[in-house]
């Protein structure tokens, strides 16, 4: 890419921040594949959308890759076995949540055999309707792997729907510390060009664009060179600036379009899937693989041996730390527990979790990446106002926020939030204002669950009040017939004679 091409891209996304990445040593190892452990723990709810129903029962004997939950309603996923074995307990857990409230999940006992139940591959994916892909991936529970754990079979139906003109895929991977798209794509770049074009017949759209940030140079080179063979798949680096992976700023950077406010991008013609989500799409359509594990990047200073790994979903993440060497005896007590990446990640009070479809990184960090301090006043230096990638202004939201006045945020644009960090990130006062906001949409959010329970309540007890009135009306009026005596009752029609009379052939 030329200098003139890039500094212009860089023009259409001059906003975000660039952090430090700390990415290697992580970045540089080879994939491993993670043991498989005693037990694995299934959350029912780790997607986004309606939690799955349980379609199994304590004591069921299961294969891998048995779906053991189906998805409820229009968005949602089923989940499958993560190995063979025997079903011990269906009940809570705690959640991998900083909220750490219980979540039900499936408990599986490995039997350590590992065994596949039956699959149904398929040896020209190209020869199948694009519905019948679109079913495929709904059957295998694949969701996006990037982070947000969007059902990928909405958005594939969605986009054909939408008679997309373009499919990107996002291999931008801005988060820092994390690395696991980075290794995929240097590791297994023909499958996931294979994954894009099952996607590209799948969504209809003329082209794909795979956007990758530009300091990921052997991950770029893999995909061009898997790609050479695909006219219609082209590899485009893009900036490395964060958050380079939101979709509506990967759009903006690859395409110049910019995705409206509480828009979509098929709202302009786009439909964007990450990387990781091709290769499960190509797993599950050729193969008939289901989502039953997923790479996660393990790092931080506290890390003995930091690196990618292939986990089974339900793998409790302490136990992929200790796969990862343990902790580092002299970096002292870990500062921060992340699921995620520092940004946009969870922090968790315990690893004693279960590592779910979302979960791109397990994070240990000491005081020194963290950065740990003391909030101060805002002293309105603009600085969160330049760093915000979606233009809005942090501390005017922040300062609504804190005097209750909810509506006046959402006014400011509180909805149009991404929850990047960047304003936070930045913030010379160090104020946490990415918690303000996640408090304020989750007071939102319980404002119009009350509302709607209010209305609803309102309606039934409409209903009911205008029930009783008419019993009231109908009892009345027959009291009213009753006092009056049988004269007052309408006189029978009289009954026909003669020709009248005759039958006619049809039913009475």
């Amino acid at each position: 890419m030329g200098f003139i091409d890039r500094f212009l891209r860089t023009r259409k996304f001059s906003r975000g921040i660039h952090p430090e990445d700390h990415k290697r040593p992580a970045a540089d190892a080879p994939l491993r594949k993670m043991p498989l452990p005693k037990r694995l723990y299934v959350p029912l709810l780790q997607h986004v959308g309606a939690p799955a129903r349980a379609a199994v029962a304590v004591g069921d004997i299961v294969r891998k890759g048995q779906r053991i939950a189906a998805p409820q309603g229009a968005i949602s996923a089923a989940l499958h076995a993560p190995t063979s074995g025997r079903i011990v307990a269906i009940g809570d857990i705690v959640a991998p949540h900083p909220s750490g409230l219980p979540v039900a999940a499936i408990t599986i006992e490995s039997d350590g055999r590992d065994e596949w139940t039956t699959l149904t591959a398929c040896t020209d994916p190209f020869a199948l309707d694009p519905a019948e892909i679109g079913r495929r991936v709904s059957a295998a529970g694949i969701v996006g792997l990037g982070g947000a754990a969007f059902p990928s079979a909405v958005k594939l139906s969605g986009g054909r729907e939408a008679n997309v003109d373009l499919l990107i895929i996002n291999g931008g991977e801005c988060e820092p510390f994390l690395s696991c798209d980075d290794r995929l794509m240097r590791e297994r770049a023909a499958d996931a060009i294979d994954g894009v074009a099952i996607m590209l017949h799948a969504t209809g759209a003329r082209e794909a664009r795979i956007g990758i940030e530009d300091n990921k140079p052997e991950a770029i080179a893999a995909m061009r060179a898997a790609a050479a063979g695909h006219p219609k798949i082209r590899v485009e680096p893009v900036p490395t600036r964060y958050p380079m992976g939101s979709e509506k700023h990967l759009v903006l950077a690859l395409t110049g379009l910019e995705v409206p406010a509480n828009g979509r991008p098929a709202d302009v013609g786009v439909v964007v899937h990450n990387v990781a989500t091709a290769v499960a799409v190509r797993d599950a359509v050729r193969f008939g693989r289901p989502l039953v594990s997923r790479l996660v990047t393990v790092n931080g200073a506290c890390v003995r041996e930091p690196g990618n790994v292939e986990v089974p979903i339900g793998t409790l993440a302490d136990e992929v730390l200790e796969f990862c060497g343990g902790l580092r005896g002299d970096r002292g007590a870990p500062a921060r527990l992340l699921l995620g990446g520092p940004m946009t990640g969870m922090q968790v009070p315990s690893l004693r979790v279960p590592v779910i479809k979302g979960t791109g990184g397990i994070l240990v960090l000491d005081g020194d990446e963290v950065g740990l301090r003391a909030p101060g006043p805002c002293i309105r230096c603009s600085t969160c106002v330049r760093a915000c990638p979606v233009g809005l202004l942090p501390l005017e939201i922040a300062r609504r926020i804190g005097a209750g006045d909810l509506d006046a945020a959402v006014k400011f644009g509180l909805k149009d939030c991404i929850a990047c960090g960047c304003c936070a990130y930045d913030c010379p006062s160090h104020i946490p204002l990415v918690q303000y906001f996640h408090h304020a949409k989750g007071e939102l959010a319980a404002r119009d669950r009350h509302k709607l329970r209010s209305e609803a309540t309102k309606t039934l007890a409409q209903a009911r009040a205008e029930r009783l009135e008419r019993e009231t009306r109908e009892k009345a009026e027959t009291a009213a017939r009753r006092k009056a005596g049988p004269d007052s009752q309408p006189a029978p029609a009289p009954r026909p004679t003669g020709a009248a009379a005759q039958p006619t052939g049809e039913c009475a």
